[in-house]
């Protein structure tokens, strides 16, 4: 099984004070503010999202798009092994944003989906494709998005984010 991600930010705040004093003139007192983000440290319980895409490119694409937008995110790069995360993850992922064509993988996008909700009818599901998205209709399951490649950034995470605040996860 693949996995990357689940990074988080800690946020911090320092202060610096800057004492100017001269002979026979007035003291100043300068103050910054500093905000501080360290990558890998603080926030936890960010929702975790498994992304299915056999594409590295586009693993990294919406790694980063996810992550930036507040998430925690777990790759796959097939079906098979997104359908394994799936079976061991007690319901820890809030979210799937798989691809529509896996490449050489057994089960596809459509069967990943339909997978995650048999084992919750309401997981919220976001597809990805170039060449599929006129299926839609007819192979995707309900309550779910697509997004044509190729896409903004910020569509996936808003998409995600819909989904989520549409109170369609049991999680």
């Amino acid at each position: 099984m693949s996995g990357r991600g689940r990074r988080n930010a800690c946020i911090g705040y320092c202060y610096f004070l800057h004492i100017f004093a001269e002979p026979n003139r007035h003291s100043r007192v300068m103050s910054w503010l500093l905000l501080a983000i360290r990558v890998g440290a603080c926030v936890e319980n960010l929702p975790l999202i498994l992304i299915v895409e056999d594409d590295q490119l586009l693993q990294s694409l919406a790694e980063e798009s996810l992550t930036e937008g507040g998430y925690e995110v777990e790759i796959a790069s097939s079906g098979e092994n997104a359908v394994a995360l799936l079976n061991v993850s007690e319901g820890k992922y809030r979210a799937l944003v798989t691809d529509i064509n896996l490449g050489s993988s057994n089960i596809d996008g459509w069967g990943v989906a339909r997978y995650a909700r048999e084992i919750d009818p309401s997981f919220p599901v976001v597809y990805m494709s170039g060449n599929d998205a006129a299926d839609w209709a007819s192979k995707g399951v309900p309550n779910s998005i697509m997004l044509e490649k190729p896409f903004a950034p910020a569509q996936l995470v808003t998409a995600v984010s819909q989904l989520l605040n549409a109170g369609t996860s049991s999680a």
